[in-house]
């Protein structure tokens, strides 16, 4: 999406993260006191690519993971490196003292069991809106959720941000729950939530299976005939969508309302996809042009054999004691009527726009993945 900002609908709260002129001096990474970006879950896909944007735009930024040798590139950029867990609460006081903005993009999307995901994703961020309420002055929290948090929508309509959530995986309600979490105390907390759709690019894991599958089977597995339309987002673009909500965004409401109506008032929360709604048969198809693939069917699988399928990998991976993408909640997902999400809001308020088509966006990842020698 360009960077490109208009006139918004809501008005511009908050300090600026951009509001101080660019010093040309490199900062200690010890200086911890008045951050301008706490970043959670760092070490990820989105993090890392988040966390460069940042540094690059010479803001003090602090990383927490729980792994600090995954992020020492970025540290020797010059970031502030907290190792600690979303379950340490004391920490979590520290690490958040002094920060103007928190984004919070460490979660699970897969795991060895529900509770798992709910204590992650649901009581780890409850954790950290926790901390930021018991500062003097809160910090602007930016909860990266997910589409799946929103849940599915009618066949050949699209979601907005004013419809009530109705997730169907564990993954989908754990998120909702994190999203709840952070929406009971936005009255003493400024809160903003984005929901990227599938977030892919250069980098990005989870979805290479699909890219292996078309290039060296030379078919597309598909969940039922063709799938559930899908909500998409290139790094790139998710990346300016959070910045901007940071940045530009609205915040829940503050007047006193239930959790729920705040996330449905039409304020401070954020869809982040293209307004490209492929199914899984027709992104297989544009991956397999960029492949060079000019034979790669469609493969559904249809009536239990997908649920059979998903049911014995989950088993193996708990043997394993290592979570899977490949799982009965993802076939939840997959059989869905349609993600579809609407990207009027952030394009209106923002004046964002994909920064290249789905088929650009492809052609850069396939382009990436070869480089790497991923593919």
């Amino acid at each position: 999406m360009n960077a490109r900002v208009v006139s918004l609908t809501g008005p511009t709260e908050g300090l600026s993260l951009r509001s101080r002129a660019p010093s040309t001096v490199r900062r200690s990474v010890s200086d911890r006191s008045t951050l301008d970006v706490l970043i959670t879950g760092a070490s990820g896909f989105i993090g890392r690519h988040l966390a460069a944007r940042y540094l690059g735009e010479d803001l003090r930024v602090g990383l927490l993971v729980r792994r600090p040798s995954a992020v020492e590139d970025l540290r020797d950029l010059g970031a502030t490196v907290v190792g600690t867990s979303l379950f340490d609460t004391q920490a979590l006081m520290e690490s958040v003292r002094g920060c103007r903005t928190v984004i919070h993009l460490a979660a699970m999307t897969s795991a060895l069991s529900r509770n798992d995901l709910f204590a992650v994703n649901g009581q780890g961020t409850r954790n950290l809106a926790q901390a930021c309420r018991a500062q003097s002055r809160p910090p602007h929290l930016i909860y990266v959720s997910s589409v799946a948090a929103a849940g599915p929508c009618a066949a050949g309509s699209v979601r907005t941000e004013i419809d009530a959530p109705a997730p169907v995986s564990n993954y989908g309600r754990s998120k909702l729950a994190g999203e709840l979490a952070v929406a009971e105390i936005a009255d003493e907390v400024p809160t903003t939530i984005v929901r990227p759709g599938i977030v892919f690019g250069p980098g990005n894991r989870e979805m290479l299976p699909m890219f292996q599958a078309i290039k060296y089977l030379r078919f597309h597995p598909v969940v039922g005939w063709r799938g559930p339309q899908l909500s998409m987002s290139y790094i790139d673009d998710t990346v300016e969508s959070i910045t901007q909500a940071a940045e530009y965004g609205t915040r829940l409401p503050r007047e006193q309302m239930p959790a729920e109506k705040r996330l449905t008032s039409g304020r401070g929360v954020y869809f982040a996809c293209c307004p490209e709604y492929p199914d899984y048969a027709e992104l297989g198809k544009i991956i397999r042009v960029h492949l060079k693939r000019p034979w790669a069917p469609v493969v559904p699988l249809v009536g239990p054999a997908p649920w059979i399928a998903a049911g014995i990998n989950q088993i193996i991976a708990y043997c394993r004691r290592r979570p899977d993408a490949f799982n009965i909640d993802k076939v939840r997902e997959a059989t869905a009527s349609s993600w579809a999400c609407s990207c009027e809001r952030i394009e209106a308020e923002f004046g964002l726009h994909p920064s290249r088509s789905l088929a650009d966006a492809i052609q850069e990842t396939v382009a990436w993945y070869k480089h790497q020698r991923w593919l």
